[in-house]
């Protein structure tokens, strides 16, 4: 008995080697790691395209700068931004001063660097409000319908008429002058148009083959709005609210031009350019050094986003 199970013992064990469920699990290992090598290709195809649109390179390019500029503004500023010099007060773009200097005597450059970490600061905390915001409400409102649907688009309508800017300065002279009460103004007033395009997908993506299926295998409302909806159009809500961050920055840098957003002496661009405008005219480059910033990074905002833009079209296409 002995002698037949030494005999029959190692084959299975030999079987389970090259054979039975191993080889399903290298099979699947290879099916995974070719998926994830077909994702990697499709990536970089698709950064590929967006980045053969010169425009959309030189956007890029310019805010890959801005995040960098931001990111290392102590050590690439030549002074303190706040550090007021009334002897070096107005002088003009130099060796010295590179931007040249405000009324106060400060270094304008050092200034403009700062700033852009107030306005990512801006952007960055607006898009992560309006973003789940704006989606949330729609993928909800197109989805049930009805008189949720109707409810829902009647307050979106409501914020809608009113341009952005003016319900912005109604807010923050409610909630009172600051920064935050600037975020939070913005992004009241910058929801409304992510939450329309979400509905039109959800309108769209909801009566989809897939869609009924899912219903089909018992799916609650919950499971298809955040696994198959909300990931559907989020792809389309993301390149709106790339396009919508130039807008954003005009609206920041308009309430701080109406000393409404950051407070003095902090280096907002848009409080910058209000505070230059009083020696604009024989000190230009207090308002052109801030105004060319704001200008520069909207530009470069629209830029991405009509890339981003062109990249979704065609894949749908």
């Amino acid at each position: 008995m002995t002698a037949l199970s030494r005999s029959v013992g190692p084959a299975p064990a030999a079987a389970a080697r090259t054979g039975g469920p191993v080889p399903a699990a290298e099979a699947r290992e290879q099916a995974a790691r070719a998926a994830l090598a077909e994702r990697r290709d499709e990536r970089r195809r698709q950064w590929r395209r967006l980045m053969a649109n010169p425009l959309t390179r030189a956007g890029v390019l310019v805010l890959a700068l801005l995040l960098a500029a931001a990111a290392a503004a102590p050590l690439l500023a030549t002074h303190d931004p706040l550090a007021q010099d009334l002897s070096r007060a107005l002088q003009p773009p130099g060796a010295a001063h590179w931007f040249g200097t405000d009324e106060f005597g400060r270094d304008l450059y050092s200034r403009v660097l700062h700033g852009a970490r107030i306005t990512l600061y801006i952007v960055a905390l607006v898009t992560l409000i309006v973003g789940p915001v704006g989606l949330a409400v729609g993928v909800v409102a197109g989805w049930y319908g009805g008189r949720v649907d109707a409810l829902l688009m009647r307050v979106t309508d409501i914020f809608l008429s009113f341009p952005s800017l003016v319900l912005a300065l109604a807010f923050v002279a409610a909630l009172g002058p600051g920064l935050d009460h600037a975020v939070i103004a913005i992004a009241l007033t910058a929801w409304p148009p992510i939450a329309r395009l979400a509905r039109a997908e959800t309108l769209t993506l909801r009566r989809a083959d897939f869609i009924v299926a899912v219903r089909l295998q018992g799916a609650g409302a919950a499971r298809i709005l955040w696994r198959h909806l909300v990931p559907l159009c989020l792809p389309s809500v993301v390149v709106r609210l790339t396009m919508n961050m130039a807008g954003i920055i005009l609206t920041a840098a308009g309430l701080g031009f109406l000393g409404l957003g950051a407070q003095a002496p902090t280096p907002e661009w848009g409080a910058m350019v209000s505070e230059g405008r009083r020696t604009m005219m024989e000190a230009w480059w207090t308002v052109a050094a801030p105004g060319g910033a704001i200008l520069l990074v909207s530009l470069a905002f629209n830029l991405l986003g009509d890339g981003l833009y062109d990249l979704m079209d065609a894949r749908a296409a």
